[in-house]
């Protein structure tokens, strides 16, 4: 029992007299008294299991389950059973950095297989170990694109999340990166192209916040015409039904993976991930797990150029990330096995056939109205004259997690494969009930 405790009474009284200090107190009087903690702490007393388990089911009991149509980023998925027993593994689940191969097979085969996995979905030739989440992945990102390119402006899409704008502006203030905004119309990219010279790169969202879905090739040719880099920051579950982000340009290819199969968490810990082409490989952040074969020709995982990283060279280093989202890489690893290339695609149809079948409901009401025209998958504007707070406080009444707010009277809805049918006619049939006390 003793390795779990740091010293031992023994151990303690050994180096008290080692030191010929009296007390561990003594060892402490050079503080002043008036810096030390004043008051009890006051803690409850200890719990034995079985009143732990029972306190917190009390606590649990406090929770209200609700029926989300709220995205924004992170979305209601559905998540295998098997997912949360196979990554318990002792052969996956470890603190340990695998920086012995000889000892950590399982760790780098399933790294490798991750970044394999990353590569295939967005068309990339190269996928790092994993980032902390999508939008320090962006700024990341950023921080090739100047490298690469040794200019120091970015062009970011105004649709990105506002936190992942906000993460950007902050890494780029202290690397004097200027950060210009370009603005949306009616949803969609509106980039000046003939403004393009001496950019580092481009930053833009798929799908975007407004839910909507974008072709970047035209744009992607435009910016690498004037020595830019192309930077998509995608929901990779998407892709399953749309381009990669090769086949649209990107250069850089960057995301968060909380829809591959991981908790909402309260929004976190997720991971992000992100991947780019060959001639790039050398200037991305993070761990990269590779393939080679030992002194007796056995195949073998290992990290390589390692070269790139703080724990080699130190303020010189790509980047100054210092480990990676290892274990929810490993979820959505098992995820993407589990599902499938067609269990993707049915995935984001199904979101598709709710999201729409739910428009479709919201504007046969008096008080909705379409707001963008484009195409989306699982998340769309939608205007109402109806007060969104009010209605967001009666629908959690009822059970029901509304959508996000937006500026003036705009709400986006988010609705995942999750949704059935009826869950989707009960929550419009409660907004009409809403609408129908208001307006009478």
């Amino acid at each position: 029992m003793f390795k779990y405790f740091p010293h031992t009474e023994k151990d303690i009284k050994d180096m008290l007299e080692v030191t010929n200090v009296a007390s561990v107190d003594e060892l402490f009087n050079s503080i002043p008294s008036k810096l030390g903690y004043q008051y009890d702490y006051n803690l409850p007393r200890s719990m034995s299991e079985n009143e732990l388990r029972s306190h917190f089911k009390q606590l649990e009991k406090k929770n209200q389950p609700l029926i989300t149509f709220r995205g924004g980023g992170i979305y209601d998925h559905y998540i295998p059973s098997a997912i949360s027993e196979i990554v318990r593994r002792e052969e996956f689940l470890t603190s340990y950095t695998p920086y012995q191969p000889e000892i950590a097979q399982g760790t780098l085969q399933y790294i490798f297989e991750f970044q394999s996995m990353i590569c295939e979905l967005t068309g990339m030739d190269v996928s790092n170990a994993s980032m902390y989440d999508g939008a320090t992945a962006s700024a990341e990102a950023m921080f090739m694109a100047t490298a690469i390119t040794k200019r120091k402006k970015i062009l970011i899409s105004e649709a990105l999340f506002d936190g992942v704008k906000e993460v950007i502006k902050t890494y780029a203030k202290y690397r004097q990166i200027e950060v210009i905004e370009v603005p949306s119309k009616e949803g969609h990219l509106a980039l000046d192209l003939s403004h393009l010279e001496d950019i580092a790169g481009l930053i833009v969202q798929l799908p975007n916040k407004y839910g909507l879905i974008e072709d970047f090739s035209l744009i992607a040719q435009k910016v690498k015409e004037h020595k830019g880099l192309m930077i998509i920051n995608s929901d990779l579950q998407v892709h399953s039904l749309i381009k990669s982000p090769r086949e649209m340009g990107a250069d850089i290819s960057i995301g968060h993976l909380q829809s591959l199969g991981m908790p909402m968490f309260f929004g976190g810990a997720h991971a992000g991930f992100l991947a780019t082409t060959k001639e790039h490989i050398r200037k991305m952040p993070g761990r990269i797990c590779g393939l080679t074969n030992d002194i007796d020709g056995k195949r073998g995982f290992v990290l390589t150029l390692q070269a790139r990283e703080q724990h080699i060279r130190r303020e010189k280093a790509n980047s100054n990330i210092c480990s990676n989202q290892s274990l929810m890489a490993l979820w959505a690893t098992v995820y993407l096995s589990l599902m499938g290339k067609q269990g993707l695609k049915e995935v984001n149809e199904q979101c598709y056939k709710n999201s729409h079948y739910l428009e479709e409901q919201l504007l046969k009401l008096e008080s909705f109205k379409r707001v963008y025209q484009g195409f989306y998958i699982k998340e769309f504007v939608i205007e109402t004259t109806l007060d969104r707070n009010k209605l967001e406080t009666y629908l959690i009444k009822k059970g029901f997690l509304s959508g996000i707010m937006l500026e003036e009277k705009q709400l986006i809805f988010s609705v995942t494969e999750r949704r059935t049918k009826e869950e989707i006619d009960q929550f419009v049939c409660e907004i009409a009930r809403f609408e129908h006390d208001t307006l009478r």
